[in-house]
């Protein structure tokens, strides 16, 4: 009935007499008021009920003290994650848990109750020997405990973990984004090569003008106590609407030369001028009208200006000179094969030996002509392997050997020699004296920072190999390969989060630099993250590098089929450019028979890199004596 009170029986007995009920009106509606009235007067009642029942079984203070706990926990959790470099999913994983755990918490604490005797079903409990009121006062102890405990924890982070974490973040953060020793303090002393403009009337003489700002980068990179960074990173800048003061902060440099070539059969315009760059001064400027047989006195004539006017003290007394060649055709074919070389692509690489070779048949004596030949042969060896090893070796040493015959202080053509004597040749005592000696002659020679940097990396010295990585990203600040240098010994002692920064800072200045995606996709799946590997590795544009590296991020997810599937594609496609990353992948399923197979055909191709993330699985094979031998066959520490 609905006039009765709440089934405790409580509440004051009737006093007056009763009360006459009067029959309902006879209807079709009649029982929809008295149906409506009996089920407002019941809800307010049962909510009532249900909420008394909750703080009767204490599952409002086991909530609060659930939530309290979760956020006490969640942000150190979190920050040492963030210290052990643990993947993201992993605090995504921790929230999504507590998220779960939290109605099972409450529906845990709805049907079991604390007793003397332990954990007992609620129904089963006697209301009389219930000890809920003396629960109910510990879990009010614990929710204060855990309060002071967590702003504690707050005054903590606020004062000192929070500063500390920032520390080590921007520690992070510089060494990734730079990873050099780089001078904070501008020098003075310091001067960008920009791109020279072709003004030519039909604009096809891009190559020249290129070429005449790379001629007056490396005439001015050879004074001392002059910086000058390599060409690289000046030409990073062209064709994108940057204004001299952003360039010059962002190359490190106080002066930025600029000017433009008109090329009209054999008769120059050149125009010059060099820029301060914080107030935008011209402190010189100069147009010259020669023959293009006049070419290289224009460039010394510039690059003496520039000299003058930053007051560069010259240790022997005079710039640099620029003569290359006295054949002007066999230097224009040279410019335009260092124009087209930088774009790394294989078909590439065979252009720029091509017009290489036209150059030095029209002028055997153009000594840089002959390096460049060399170092393209080994670079193009070394990313592409598309000709045979003995074949590339046997042409690579002609011509790096004509072309220190020609000029034994050059230093490109020590740099070719010791990449010929590294990558093909395996004397790691000779490289090592040649790359010495290119530096010797050039200190500012970026390039033979990098390879160096390569060298000590496979011998072990992974600090050296990371300091003259460093070195060359400050000399070539833009250069995406240098960033790639860094990120190999800081992959090798497992700096994953530094090296995907690095990684993510190559590609973000050379967005199709052939292995960069997969070699990003490496490192994250050396963080443990085989989806994000994945998709990075599928981004690869150079199909080797995305073959070579996709087993390895599919067996990580634990598609085996499919990592399968791609290994013989692999095998198929590229076993003669690729033997070591098929080597590798048998060394990581610990099938030493065929790593040792597949690796044994490597050396023999010259294909071998035993410090990379893949190449930790090699440690494997350590116990086996036959992979000892090949080390050694190699002169590599065991």
């Amino acid at each position: 009935m609905s006039g009765e009170t709440p089934e405790s029986g409580e509440g004051p007995a009737p006093t007056g007499p009763p009360t006459t009920v009067q029959d309902p009106p006879s209807g079709t509606d009649d029982g929809a008021p008295h149906a409506s009235g009996h089920v407002h007067a019941h809800h307010p009642t049962i909510q009532l009920r249900f909420l008394e029942q909750l703080k009767h079984r204490n599952i409002i203070r086991v909530g609060i003290l659930y939530l309290v706990a979760c956020w006490l926990i969640l942000d150190p959790v979190h920050v040492v994650f963030h210290m052990l470099e643990v993947p993201a999913w992993a605090n995504r994983l921790v929230v999504i848990l507590m998220a779960i755990g939290f109605p099972a918490v409450l529906l845990f604490a709805w049907v079991y109750e604390i007793t003397p005797e332990g954990l007992k079903p609620t129904v089963e409990v006697d209301p009389h020997r219930s000890i809920r009121k003396l629960t109910g006062q510990r879990l009010d102890r614990a929710i204060m405990v855990v309060l002071v405990l967590g702003i504690a924890y707050l005054l903590v982070d606020k004062f000192w973990l929070s500063k500390h974490v920032a520390a080590v973040e921007n520690e992070t953060t510089t060494s990734a984004l730079a990873t050099t020793p780089p001078a904070a303090v501008m020098n003075e002393k310091s001067i960008a090569v920009l791109p020279f403009t072709d003004m030519s009337e039909k604009k096809d003489q891009e190559y020249f003008s290129d070429g005449m700002a790379e001629e007056i980068i490396d005439l001015l990179s050879k004074v001392p106590d002059l910086h000058v960074p390599a060409r690289t990173s000046s030409f990073y800048f062209k064709g994108k609407p940057e204004d001299i003061p952003t360039i010059a902060r962002r190359l490190m440099v106080a002066h930025v030369l600029e000017g433009s070539v008109r090329k009209s059969g054999n008769h120059l315009r050149i125009t010059a001028q060099l820029v301060r760059a914080d107030t935008g001064y011209h402190v010189w400027s100069e147009t010259f009208d020669r023959e293009l047989d006049d070419v290289f006195k224009v460039q010394d004539e510039i690059a003496g200006a520039v000299v003058k006017a930053l007051k560069v003290s010259l240790i022997e007394g005079e710039t640099p000179r620029a003569t290359p060649t006295t054949n002007t055709e066999a230097y224009t074919l040279y410019l335009q094969a260092r124009t087209i070389a930088g774009r790394a692509a294989e078909v590439d690489s065979g252009a720029a030996v091509n017009y290489l070779q036209q150059a030095v048949t029209l002028d055997p004596n153009f000594a840089a002509a002959w390096a460049a030949i060399a170092s393209i042969l080994v670079d193009e060896f070394s990313w592409h392997r598309s000709r045979p090893y003995q074949e590339v070796r046997a042409e690579a040493h002609k011509a790096a050997e004509q072309a220190l015959k020609l000029d034994p202080k050059l230093s490109d053509g020590h740099l070719a020699m010791a990449k010929i004597l590294h990558r093909l040749d395996w004397d790691w005592n000779a490289a090592e004296a040649e790359y010495k000696r290119a530096l010797e002659l050039d200190p500012g020679n970026a390039d033979a920072m990098r390879w160096k940097s390569y060298l000590a990396l496979e011998l072990h010295r992974v600090d050296q190999a990371l300091q003259l990585a460093q070195r060359a990203v400050s000399h070539d600040p833009l250069n995406s390969w240098n960033f790639h240098a860094v990120a190999i010994p800081l992959s090798a002692i497992g700096r994953f989060r530094e090296a995907e920064a690095v990684y993510r800072t190559a590609l973000a200045l050379n967005p199709t630099g052939a292995g960069l995606h997969a070699f990003l996709g490496d490192v994250l799946r050396a963080r443990g993250e085989p989806a994000a590997a994945l998709a990075e590795t599928e981004r690869e544009t150079d199909d080797l590098w995305r073959q070579s590296f996709l087993p390895f991020a599919l067996e990580a997810l634990g598609r085996k089929s499919d990592a399968d599937n791609e290994l013989a594609n692999l095998e198929k496609k590229y076993a003669a450019q690729a033997p070591a990353s098929i080597a590798e992948f048998y060394a990581c399923r610990e099938d030493a028979d065929r790593a040792i197979a597949w690796l044994d055909r490597a050396f023999r191709q010259r294909d071998f890199d035993p410090i990379s993330n893949r190449g930790s699985c090699f440690k494997n094979l350590e116990p086996d004596p036959r992979y000892k031998a090949l080390l050694r066959k190699r002169n590599l520490p065991e």
